[in-house]
């Protein structure tokens, strides 16, 4: 399985973020999964996440499908700040190669945080907390989506019975990031003896909130095999689902 992921730069327009989404995905083209970072239409920032809010059946969900017919691949949308009713939802859309969504994961765990002499934001002034675990199903293997802070919880990625990869559209930012990014991922591929990815935004020094981008992909036996930088770049890295299964004969701890 090829596996495209997408550490673009979030700038402030809205427009110009979807079309550079929608352009990078088709740069993608030959992988199987494309993947998007956290908040990939809008800067993580409570003003602009509201203003960039909209239904899941909007213009990010249209040009999500229609990067996923375009480049032929199952497409993992990061997130948007999706609208319904009175509430928003901090909420990734998938896409199969055909177009068609075939899955959505609302973020179960909201970053409320003060952490002493970091980080403070409280995602939960924006948004409401989704209510469960999300799977789908490919020919290579059933992939779990969490988002950002829902991999900190390793009893809600145990409840994804039987997956082989971990998809995990995240914004760690840069007092998180360089203590528990790699820690995380590392970790939570050898609890579930799975393949874990990880995609963030790009660097930008100059906004509020400062994503760590380093998006990462590591291997069932916890093992980094591809990794970026700061800027933005498409993180190509190809994987042998049989891999899942190996690791699981040889060190068999199961599902309790």
């Amino acid at each position: 399985m090829k596996l495209a992921i997408i550490q673009m730069q979030v700038g402030p327009n809205k427009a110009e973020n979807l079309q550079r989404a929608s352009a990078l995905a088709l740069e993608a083209k030959g992988a199987d999964v494309i993947m998007l970072p956290e908040m990939f239409c809008c800067p993580y920032e409570n003003s602009a996440i509201v203003r960039s809010a909209e239904a899941g059946d909007g213009e990010t969900a249209e040009m999500l499908s229609q990067a996923a017919k375009a480049s032929g691949a199952y497409v993992i949308g990061g997130s948007m700040p999706e609208k319904d009713g009175e509430k928003l939802f901090n909420t990734c859309l998938i896409h199969d190669p055909s177009g068609r969504l075939i899955a959505k994961h609302r973020k179960a765990h909201l970053f409320d945080v003060d952490i002493k002499g970091g980080q403070r934001y409280k995602e939960s002034d924006t948004f409401s907390a989704g209510d469960g675990i999300t799977v789908f199903d490919t020919p290579f293997g059933r992939f779990g989506v969490c988002i950002c802070f829902d991999i900190r919880f390793s009893s809600f990625i145990h409840e994804m019975k039987d997956i082989d990869f971990l998809a995990v559209p995240a914004a760690f930012n840069m007092t998180t990031g360089p203590l528990h990014w790699e820690l995380l991922f590392r970790a939570r591929a050898v609890d579930e003896q799975i393949f874990t990815f990880g995609c963030a935004p790009a660097r930008d020094e100059s906004a509020k909130y400062v994503s760590y981008g380093n998006s990462i992909a590591v291997s069932p036996w916890g093992k980094v095999i591809a990794r970026a930088g700061f800027d933005e770049t498409v993180l190509t890295v190809s994987v042998d689902p049989n891999e899942v299964r190996e690791i699981r004969a040889q060190i068999p701890i199961g599902k309790i």
